[in-house]
C-alpha cells in the first residue's frame, strides 16, 4: 500500500491478508501533508486532514460531548484538565478524543478572548492568570471534547482509512497502470476513465436552473453523483449550462447546488429544475415528560421539517451522546427495560445539509416496581377565609387544605410503545376529608386533601386571546386575519380582539396578524401559553404602514431607516438602478410605489411592537437571542399598487455611530423573518465603508447587501451571548404569600442600553420577550454584563388578562422584604419602580441594571438574577429564594370554594360533587346585578348551597362576596356584580342540580324589588324558593342562559377566567352581547335593595346570618324545606 503526495517521499505500508473495515497505516511525524492519497490494492482514495485534529475514521467525523466546568478562574488561573473531567464525569467523555473546543461561559470561543490560553485533546484546557496582562485574570471556561462514534476508533499515532470497494479494469485506462477491475455496464456509450459512470462523447446536455421566482440561478454548480461528488460545470449569468459526455439513459444523476437553496436532484435526460430555498430544521414535535417503573420501556420522540427534510436524529442524555450503535434510534428512541440510572433528560438533534436543530429536554423519571407513584403526604396550601372567620388557632384568615401537585407519574401503560402515552397520568387528591371551620356566627365546611395518588390527568384545553391595536394610539384591527404558516386560523373582532383553542401538539406558537385594509404592518408574533391548560391573554400591538412613496426603477433610490425627531437615521436603504422585476423574473421598468416601515430601537414605546421572540438557531442547533438595531418591513408594488414586485442587489447601510455596544461592530448581521418558525435567518454580513455624507464629514458605514424576494422584514441583529434570567412572581395581594401566587400572567422585558455613564437615562432598547407565569414563577431571559453592572438594563411588566399588575414600590426608601431582593444584592441592581421620582407614572413596571451574579458572592448566588447555564436553578428555586414581584390591587371580590380550586390552574381541579366548576374543560360563569340604593358602598355575599340533587341537597358548594360600586352622577345609588353558582349538570354528568343561591347585603338593607321577568320565570320552573326574610333573596338558580332583561349574565368558555371576565364585563354593560368595564347603574338589573345609614351600634356584617348562628349547620335543612315543589 503506497502513502504519497506531491513533493513528499511515498511512504509503503503493507496491507493485511484479510483487511478488516478499517485498515491501520503509519503516520509520518511532521511530514503530514494537508491532502493524503491512498493507493491500496483495492481501490482510490482521498481525505483531507485538519493539522488541529488528531487522524481519525474517515467514515465518521464523530460526535461532541456536552460542555464541561469543573474549575472557576481563582487561584492560579482555570484548569479544565481531562483527568478531572472524567473523574467527575466518569463515562461521558471517550478514551481517546479527537480534538477539544473552548469557549468562556457566556459562550464567547476561547480565540476571540485574546486571553494566553493551551488546550490538548489528550490534557484538556488550561488558562494562567499569570500569563495575562496585568490587572487581568482568566474567564470562567468551558470545554468539550469530539469523539469518534463509528466503528473505527482512531488513535493519536494511527491513521484508519476504510477501502473504497472493489473495482475492474476497463479498455479507457491508460496503459502501463495497476488498475482494479470495473463492474459498470452500459447500455449508451462506455465506462469513463474513473468506472464510475457512463460516457456518451457525442451527447451534449443543454439545461437551466432557476429560482423560485423563475429568476435564473446565476453560478449554480452542477455535480455528477458517483462515489465522489464531481464538480462538473457552473450555470451562467441565464441560469443555462451544458454538459458534454453525459448519457441520456436514465442512470446519471445531477447535483445543483447553489446558496442558500436546497440541493437538488434530477436526473438525465431532465435538463430543467427550479430550486427551492433551503430551510434549517425545524421541531414540530419535541419528546414529552414521561415516568416509569424499572423494567418497564419507554419511547421518546422527536420529529422535523426543513428542505430538505433531516436526514440524522441524534439523542442525548443528561448532555451525553448516546450510541446509536446501541441504541439503534432514530427520531424515535426507545429503551427497553430501563434502569435508575437512566432517569434524567432527554432530547434530540436534527440535522440536514442546512443546519440543525435541538429539541427541548424531556424528563424521564424512573423509580422502583415498588415505590409509590406520588409522594403520598400533600404539600400544605393555603386558601384565604372570608374576612368575618378569623381562626385564632394560627392567628391568621388562613387555612391550610393541602394540595397534591399534578406532576407526571407511572400509571397503568397500554400496550405497545407510544410518543405520546394515549393515557396520561398524574400525583392527584385520591382521599379528601370534610372540616368544618368556625367563623363569626356560623361554621364553614371545606374540603382538605389527605392523600395524594397516581390518577389520570385532569383533561385541559388551552386558549390564546388577546387583542391587536396600533402600537401609537391602540386603534384596533378589524376583522383582520391571523395565520399559522400558511392557514388562516381565525379572525379579530370590530375591537379586534380574538381567541384561539390550541391544539395538544402545538409544540411552538407562531401567529401572523394580516390586516385586510394594509394599514398595519403583517406581524408575526410568538406567544407563550400555558401547555397544562388555561388561557393566556396577549394584547399584539402593530406598527402602522408608512406611507407609499413614488421610486424610478431606473435610477438609484436610497431611503432612510430611522425617523427620530433631532437624531440622524440609523440606517438607509440603496437601491440601483434596474433592480426591480416581477415575480417571474422579468426586469420591471417604470415607477415603484415603495412602503418601509422602521421600527427605531430609539423609541421605546415601539418595543411591545417587535416582530417574532428576536431568536435564533445556531450552528449547533442551540436557540440564541439577538439584539436589535433595528427591523424595518418592505412592500414594493407596480405604480397602480396590484402587483407586488421583488428587488435584487438592494444595499444596507447602518451608521457605525449609531453602534455603541464594543464589539457589536464587527458581530453585525442583516437577517429576515421565517414568518412559519418565527425564527430571524441569516442573510448576509456587513462590511465598514468610508463616506462622505456632507461637506467635511467623513463617516464610517457598515454596508450589507441583501434581495427582497419571498420575505419582505428584515433586521439589523447582533447575536448576543451575555444572557441571564430574571426570577419574576406574580401575587393576588400585596401579602405575597405563596398560595396566592397567580398563574398565566404575562410578564414581559424590555432590554435597555443606557447612555454611558448615565444608568437610567438609556440610549436604546435592544430586545423584548415575555414569559408565562406557572406554580413557581417565571424565568424572563434577559442580557446582563458581569464586568459591568449597569452595560445592560431592563425594563420589566406584567398583565393579566389585560390588566397592568403593581409592582413593589421603591420609594420613599426600598423595602428589600416587600421587594423580595435581600441587601445589598439590591442596591447593585438599582431597583426603581417607574414612579420612583414622577408620582403621575403609572405603578406597573421596574427598572433594573442586569448585574450578572458573581459566582463567588454568596449574597448573588440565590437569585433573583441567574446566569444563563442555571435556568433549572432559576425554574425550581424555592419561594425562599430571592425574586421580584408583581401583585394585583386588591378589589371588593372574594370567592371561597368548599372543594378548593385554582383558576390559574385547570390541574388543580378535584372529581367531587361539591366542586363548584363541574367540568374542567367546559367552565360556565353566571352573575347577577343588584343595585343598591343607599348612601353607602356595600358587600354583597351569593351563598350557594345544593338545591335539588340528592348528593348536594343543603350542602355549600361556595360564597362569593363583593362590594357595589357608586354611581358617578348619583351618590346615594350603587351596583354590584355578584357571581353565583349556575344551575346544571354534576361532575358525573347524570343528573341536573338546582342550585339554592341566598343573595345578602351587608348592613340595614331590605329587597325594595325584583325583575319582573326573572320573578315570572321562576314562578313557571320550579321548585321556587321561599322568601320570608326581606334583608336577602333567595331563588333557585335558573338552568337557562337568560339575559340582561332578567338581569342575569350567563357565559360558558374553556377556561374560567375567561368566562367570568365576559360574563361580568356584560353585566357592568347591562347587555348581553356587550362589554363595558365601566358599571351601568340602572340597566340590566335584577335585584333591588334599599340600605339605610348604618349607625354606629348596629351589626356590621351579613346581618341575618349573625343573628342566626343556629341556622348552621341546621340552616341547610331549613333552606331546603323551603323549596316548595308541584
Amino acid at each position: 500500500m503506497l502513502l504519497w503526495q506531491r513533493d513528499y517521499q511515498t511512504v509503503t505500508a503493507s496491507t493485511p491478508a484479510s483487511p478488516s473495515p478499517c485498515t491501520s497505516l503509519p503516520v509520518i511525524s511532521n511530514q503530514l501533508p494537508r491532502e493524503v492519497v491512498l493507493t491500496p490494492t483495492l481501490g482510490v482514495f482521498r481525505r483531507r486532514l485538519d493539522n488541529h485534529q488528531h487522524p481519525f475514521c474517515y467514515l465518521d467525523h464523530g460526535e461532541w460531548t456536552a460542555w464541561f466546568n469543573v474549575d472557576h478562574p481563582g487561584g492560579a488561573g482555570d484548569y479544565e484538565r481531562l483527568e478531572a473531567i472524567r473523574f467527575y464525569f466518569r463515562e461521558r467523555v471517550c478514551q481517546r478524543p479527537t480534538r477539544i473546543e473552548a469557549q468562556t461561559t457566556d459562550w464567547v470561543p476561547a480565540e476571540q478572548t485574546g486571553q494566553v490560553v493551551h488546550s490538548s485533546p489528550r490534557e484538556g484546557f488550561w488558562c494562567l492568570n499569570k500569563e495575562q496582562p496585568a490587572g487581568k485574570a482568566c474567564l470562567n471556561y468551558a470545554v468539550r471534547f469530539l469523539c469518534p462514534t463509528g466503528k473505527c476508533g482512531g488513535s493519536p499515532r494511527v491513521m484508519e482509512l476504510c477501502p473504497a470497494p472493489a473495482i475492474k479494469q476497463h479498455p479507457s485506462q491508460p496503459a502501463g497502470r495497476a488498475v482494479p477491475s470495473c463492474n459498470i455496464t452500459c447500455t449508451m456509450g462506455h465506462v469513463n476513465a474513473d468506472c464510475d459512470a457512463c460516457m456518451c462523447e457525442d451527447h451534449v446536455l443543454h439545461g437551466m436552473v432557476s429560482l423560485p421566482d423563475g429568476a435564473p440561478a446565476t453560478d449554480a454548480a452542477i455535480y455528477l453523483q458517483s462515489k465522489e461528488m464531481k464538480l462538473l460545470t457552473r450555470s451562467d449569468r441565464k441560469g443555462k449550462f451544458w454538459i458534454p459526455g453525459v448519457c441520456p439513459d436514465g442512470k446519471n444523476i445531477l447535483k445543483i447546488k447553489q446558496a442558500k437553496y436546497a440541493t437538488a436532484t434530477i436526473t438525465v435526460p431532465k435538463k430543467w429544475i427550479s430550486l427551492s430555498p433551503a430551510g434549517k430544521p425545524y421541531l414540530v414535535k419535541n419528546p414529552v415528560d414521561k415516568a416509569r417503573r424499572v423494567g418497564q420501556s419507554v419511547a421518546l420522540c422527536c420529529d422535523a421539517v426543513g428542505n430538505p427534510s433531516p436526514d440524522q436524529y441524534i439523542w442525548y442524555h443528561n448532555g451525553t451522546l448516546l450510541d446509536s450503535s446501541v441504541y439503534k434510534y432514530d427520531n424515535k428512541l426507545v429503551l427497553k427495560n430501563v434502569k435508575a440510572n437512566q432517569a434524567g433528560e432527554y432530547f434530540c438533534k436534527a440535522s440536514n445539509d442546512a443546519g440543525a436543530v435541538k429539541s427541548q429536554p424531556a424528563k424521564l423519571s424512573v423509580i422502583a416496581k415498588h415505590e409509590a407513584a406520588c409522594n403520598p403526604r400533600p404539600h400544605s396550601y393555603l386558601i384565604r377565609l372570608p374576612h368575618d372567620c378569623f381562626q385564632n388557632a394560627t392567628n391568621s384568615f388562613y387555612y391550610d387544605v393541602g394540595k397534591c401537585p399534578a406532576k407526571t407519574c407511572a400509571g397503568k401503560l397500554e400496550k405497545g410503545l407510544r410518543c405520546r402515552d394515549s393515557v396520561a397520568y398524574c400525583c392527584g387528591v385520591s382521599k379528601m376529608e370534610m372540616r368544618e371551620i368556625l367563623c363569626s356566627g356560623y361554621t364553614l365546611p371545606t374540603k382538605v386533601a389527605m392523600e395524594c395518588d397516581c390518577r389520570k390527568c385532569t383533561e385541559t384545553k388551552v386558549t390564546v386571546r388577546g387583542r391587536a391595536v396600533a402600537a401609537d394610539n391602540g386603534e384596533p384591527m378589524r376583522f383582520g386575519h391571523i395565520y399559522m404558516g400558511n392557514t388562516r386560523l381565525s379572525m379579530t373582532g370590530y375591537k379586534g380582539t380574538f381567541s384561539i383553542h390550541i391544539s395538544a401538539d402545538t409544540e411552538r406558537l407562531v401567529l401572523t396578524f394580516v390586516d385586510r385594509l394594509q394599514k398595519f404592518v403583517n406581524t408575526t408574533k410568538v406567544l407563550p401559553f400555558k401547555e397544562k391548560g388555561g388561557a393566556v391573554f396577549h394584547e399584539i400591538k402593530l406598527l402602522r404602514k408608512k406611507a407609499p412613496v413614488t421610486l424610478e426603477s431606473a435610477a438609484t433610490n436610497t431611503i432612510p431607516l430611522g425617523d427620530m425627531v433631532g437624531d440622524d437615521p440609523i440606517a438607509e436603504l440603496e437601491i440601483p438602478p434596474n433592480t426591480f422585476y416581477r415575480q417571474n423574473g422579468e426586469l420591471y421598468r417604470g415607477k415603484v410605489k415603495a412602503s418601509v416601515t422602521f421600527l427605531d430601537p430609539r423609541n421605546i414605546s415601539t418595543a411591545s411592537a417587535t416582530q417574532s421572540d428576536l431568536n435564533y438557531i445556531n450552528e449547533e442547533g442551540d436557540m440564541f437571542p439577538l439584539r436589535t438595531y433595528g427591523m424595518f418591513s418592505v412592500d414594493f408594488t407596480d405604480e397602480r399598487g396590484t402587483e407586488s414586485l421583488n428587488a435584487g442587489k438592494v444595499k444596507v447601510h447602518l451608521d457605525a455611530a449609531q453602534v455603541k455596544m464594543p464589539g457589536h461592530l464587527k458581530k453585525m448581521k442583516l437577517w429576515s423573518l421565517n414568518p412559519e418558525t418565527g425564527l430571524w435567518e441569516e442573510e448576509g454580513d456587513f462590511r465598514l465603508e468610508k463616506s462622505r455624507r456632507r461637506k467635511r464629514e467623513e463617516r464610517t458605514f457598515l454596508v450589507g447587501n441583501m434581495e427582497i424576494k419571498e420575505r419582505r422584514l428584515f433586521n439589523l441583529d447582533v447575536p448576543e451571548s451575555r444572557r441571564c434570567y430574571v426570577k419574576v412572581r406574580a401575587y393576588r395581594s400585596e401579602r405575597f404569600l405563596p398560595s396566592e401566587q397567580i398563574e398565566g400572567v404575562v410578564v414581559s422585558v424590555i432590554n435597555m442600553e443606557p447612555q454611558a455613564g448615565f444608568a437610567s437615562n438609556p440610549r436604546t432598547w435592544g430586545r423584548f420577550d415575555s414569559v408565562i407565569t406557572g406554580p413557581n414563577g417565571a424565568c424572563l431571559p434577559a442580557f446582563c454584563d458581569d464586568q459591568n453592572p449597569d452595560a445592560y438594563s431592563a425594563y420589566i411588566l406584567a398583565n393579566l388578562g389585560g390588566e397592568e399588575l403593581e409592582a413593589v414600590p421603591s420609594s420613599p426608601k426600598l423595602n428589600p422584604n416587600a421587594i423580595g431582593v435581600p441587601q445589598p444584592y439590591l442596591n447593585k441592581l438599582n431597583y426603581q419602580r417607574t414612579d420612583h421620582e414622577d408620582a403621575n407614572v403609572k405603578k406597573t413596571a421596574f427598572r433594573i441594571s442586569m448585574a450578572k451574579p458573581q459566582p463567588n458572592t454568596a449574597d448573588e448566588s440565590n437569585g433573583p438574577i441567574y446566569a444563563y447555564a442555571n435556568l433549572r436553578e432559576c425554574e425550581e428555586a424555592p419561594y425562599s429564594a430571592a425574586h421580584f414581584r408583581f401583585y394585583r390591587v386588591e378589589g371588593g371580590e372574594y370567592d371561597y370554594n368548599t372543594v378548593p380550586f385554582n383558576e390559574d390552574d385547570p390541574m388543580s381541579w378535584t372529581e367531587d360533587y361539591l366542586a363548584w366548576w363541574p367540568k374542567p374543560t367546559e367552565f360556565r360563569a353566571c352573575y347577577i346585578k343588584v343595585k343598591i340604593n343607599g348612601p353607602q358602598e356595600v358587600n354583597i355575599r351569593s351563598r350557594n348551597m345544593g338545591g335539588t340533587h340528592p348528593h348536594t341537597v343543603g350542602q355549600l358548594y361556595g360564597i362569593r362576596d363583593v362590594r357595589s360600586i357608586r354611581d358617578v352622577d348619583q351618590p346615594n345609588l350603587s351596583t354590584a356584580c355578584l357571581e353565583f353558582k349556575c344551575s346544571g349538570m354534576l361532575y358525573d354528568q347524570d343528573r341536573v342540580d338546582r342550585t339554592l343561591v341566598r343573595i345578602s347585603p351587608q348592613g340595614n338593607c331590605y329587597r325594595e324589588s325584583v325583575n319582573s321577568m326573572l320573578h315570572e320565570y321562576l314562578v313557571n320552573h320550579l321548585p321556587m324558593a321561599v322568601n320570608n326574610d326581606s334583608s336577602e333573596y333567595t331563588m333557585v338558580a335558573p338552568l337557562d342562559p337568560l339575559g340582561h332583561n332578567y338581569g342575569i349574565y350567563t357565559v360558558t368558555d374553556q377556561d374560567p377566567r375567561i368566562a367570568k371576565e365576559i360574563a361580568l364585563g356584560r353585566c357592568f354593560d347591562g347587555t348581553s352581547d356587550g362589554s363595558s368595564r365601566v358599571m351601568k347603574s340602572n340597566i340590566g338589573i335584577a335585584l333591588t335593595f334599599n340600605c339605610a345609614e348604618r349607625n354606629a351600634p348596629q351589626q356590621n356584617l351579613f346581618q341575618s346570618l349573625r343573628n342566626s348562628a343556629q341556622r348552621s349547620p341546621r340552616g341547610f335543612q331549613r333552606d331546603r324545606a323551603s323549596l316548595r315543589r308541584q
